[in-house]
């Protein structure tokens, strides 16, 4: 995407992120801020949000912080609040909340786990979408959900991370059913393998662990792929934010497959 066509993308919209983490939700803020948007960032920890704010307003856009829990109902409805006293309006919504998987068969996954999952994974998307649909009726605006690559695949371990992301796919569909007449346009993204610094670390530890290279794993794994590499985390905030911007307007209940053509969908 060119630097000019981005730049224009979201201009001057009003943009809240959930799940502003140091790895996809930083380069979310960031790139929707290049793309001219203003920002709300949520998340837990609040040192977090700080940093990433700080990245933003260095970038020339305006960043509000807020401290969310997006399981909590009062925490939610305060993000709504303090979003809508910053600013008066909301143009898109980016449910990019994650949990880390059990990585256990069902056999062996605690219930409670699954419970956990979901009520953020799903539940907690769905609260925000609840919460922000008004303000969304009024903007024609977007919510985009952050899906995962493991809904085209039923490897072992990953079974209650599947059934948590099908969930939030489903959810995703319905609500594009749902809030369609009202102008709220709904679309997920599936990632593949994320090519930034958090699986640089794990690649870096499993090259430790296996006496080979990063270089050995990343080929390994990349081969699977039509390209013959990972998309990077650039790449996915980019579909995101396509997804956000006007030039879907004419795209919603759909779900953009990012990972470099390891599955086709």
């Amino acid at each position: 995407m060119t630097k000019t066509l981005q730049s224009a993308l979201l201009e001057n919209k009003v943009i809240v992120i959930s799940g502003v983490g140091p790895a996809l939700g930083r380069t979310l803020a960031l790139r929707c801020a290049e793309a001219g948007a203003d920002l709300v960032l949520a998340a837990r920890t609040q040192s977090r949000l700080d940093e990433v704010a700080k990245e933003v307003t260095d970038l020339g856009r305006r960043a509000v912080t807020v401290s969310t829990d997006i399981t909590d109902d009062a925490s939610a409805a305060h993000l709504l609040a303090a979003t809508t006293d910053a600013y008066g309006r909301v143009d898109g919504l980016i449910n990019n909340a994650f949990t880390v998987p059990s990585m256990k068969p069902f056999a062996r996954t605690d219930f409670q786990h699954i419970r956990d999952a979901i009520e953020l994974t799903v539940l907690g998307a769905l609260r925000l979408t609840q919460l922000f649909t008004p303000a969304l009726a009024e903007s024609k605006g977007a919510v985009v959900n952050v899906n995962s690559m493991v809904l085209r695949h039923s490897q072992e371990r990953y079974g209650s991370y599947k059934l948590a992301k099908s969930a939030l796919l489903a959810m995703s569909q319905s609500l594009a059913t749902e809030l369609g007449p009202q102008g709220i346009r709904v679309n997920s993204v599936a990632p593949g393998y994320i090519w930034g610094d958090t699986l640089k670390k794990y690649f870096e530890h499993q090259a430790e662990k296996f006496g080979i290279t990063v270089e050995q794993i990343y080929e390994h794994t990349a081969a699977n792929s039509d390209l013959k590499r990972l998309p990077t985390t650039e790449e996915i905030a980019d579909a995101v934010i396509f997804l956000a911007s006007p030039m879907a307007s004419a795209i919603t209940g759909q779900c953009i497959d990012v990972n470099c053509g390891e599955f086709h969908h």
